[in-house]
């Protein structure tokens, strides 16, 4: 089937969020979430992830029709409850929020708690940096996926974080990554279509390497901390997924991860996450800044690489390149997974509109 278009790509998504009975305001600030991700590249993180929202619905962990609202708040800060909701609607109130205080005092920094997963976490980062601001978001995770340094036991997430900074026009540096090898919706587009892992990606109970990408889910393996190893420091992907859960849970209240309670308190995921919005006119002018930014990611992109057919990037570019050919060609759904996403239309009573004439 021809790729549908970014524009069809989303309404089918909010098309089956308001068929969940989700407000449809709520269904169309989500569904622009997750077609973000798919335009960008990051397809673990998009439409992909409907049929864990499906999952996670039938199973009473979600609420649709969440209200999301301010719980407490400060000049510099405030406090975020999903209301057991997906995290999209939540987020994009928290940073949006984040920007409103830091526009007014420099800083703005709100934690979100009894929140579901929010998709990717560069959409919000990438909020800031488009207000000409600094931006930084952290998640903790619902699946227990990855083993501390040495252990031999799951303790914690893919807990994702990103960072973002205004340059050039429509050219943000945009750090979005897992504290894991991968994140886990890649194992699981994997899993979707019947394909094997690359090596380092997933590791058996024993630690022992593995291409399965059932391995982690059902066979009681576990993701690969960034690094893979302890001895290619493995150590630093776990001192991240540390500090995420710190931000996302510590400082929110949301369940922390190491919780026997974890996903199983009766209102909900209670997912934690964190945002922050720092203005660069706090210490200089923010055209100056901005003219640093662009000239060192510059300076990077210029460095001479070592096979001239792959020139040096920054983060973002990869991103950025995909979104480009994506809007004109369209965004590519893998077979198997657009199987699930029409019986999950169906089911719902969703209109199908990724029809081969798109």
């Amino acid at each position: 089937m021809p790729n549908a278009s970014y524009d069809t790509h989303r309404a089918q998504i909010a098309a089956i969020l308001t068929a969940w009975q989700m407000p449809p305001e709520h269904a169309d600030s989500t569904a622009e979430v997750m077609a973000w991700a798919d335009l960008h590249g990051v397809d673990s993180h998009g439409m992909s992830m409907l049929t864990v929202y499906d999952a996670r619905r039938r199973a009473g962990r979600l609420r649709m029709q969440a209200a999301p609202r301010l719980e407490r708040e400060t000049p510099v800060s405030a406090l975020i409850d999903a209301d057991g909701g997906l995290g999209h609607v939540p987020s994009r109130l928290a940073m949006n929020t984040a920007i409103g205080k830091a526009r007014s005092i420099g800083i703005g920094v709100v934690p979100v708690h009894n929140s579901a997963h929010f998709g990717a976490c560069g959409f919000y980062a990438a909020m800031a940096a488009e207000a000409g601001m600094i931006g930084m978001v952290a998640t903790s995770a619902s699946g227990i996926q990855v083993a501390p340094t040495g252990g031999a036991q799951a303790r914690l997430g893919t807990d994702p974080w990103a960072f973002a900074a205004p340059g050039l026009p429509g050219e943000p540096f945009l750090l979005d990554m897992a504290t894991t090898t991968v994140a886990a919706g890649r194992i699981r587009n994997k899993a979707n279509e019947g394909v094997q892992c690359p090596p380092g990606w997933v590791q058996t109970k024993d630690g022992a390497p593995s291409t399965d990408p059932l391995e982690a889910v059902e066979k009681g393996g576990t993701l690969t901390s960034l690094g893979g190893t302890p001895e290619n420091a493995s150590y630093k992907g776990y001192g991240l997924a540390a500090m995420v859960n710190i931000l996302g849970s510590c400082l929110s209240g949301a369940t922390l991860i190491t919780d026997p309670q974890h996903m199983k308190k009766p209102k909900g995921m209670d997912i934690g996450h964190f945002f922050l919005a720092l203005s660069p006119t706090l210490f200089r002018d923010e055209a100056d800044f901005r003219a640093d930014v662009a000239s060192f990611c510059a300076a990077l992109r210029g460095t001479p690489p070592i096979n001239p057919a792959r020139p040096v990037q920054v983060a973002g570019d990869p991103q950025r390149a995909y979104a480009a050919v994506r809007r004109r060609d369209g965004i590519p759904v893998g077979p198997k997974l657009l199987q699930k996403i029409r019986y999950i239309a169906d089911e719902a009573g969703a209109p199908w509109l990724l029809r081969p004439a798109d």
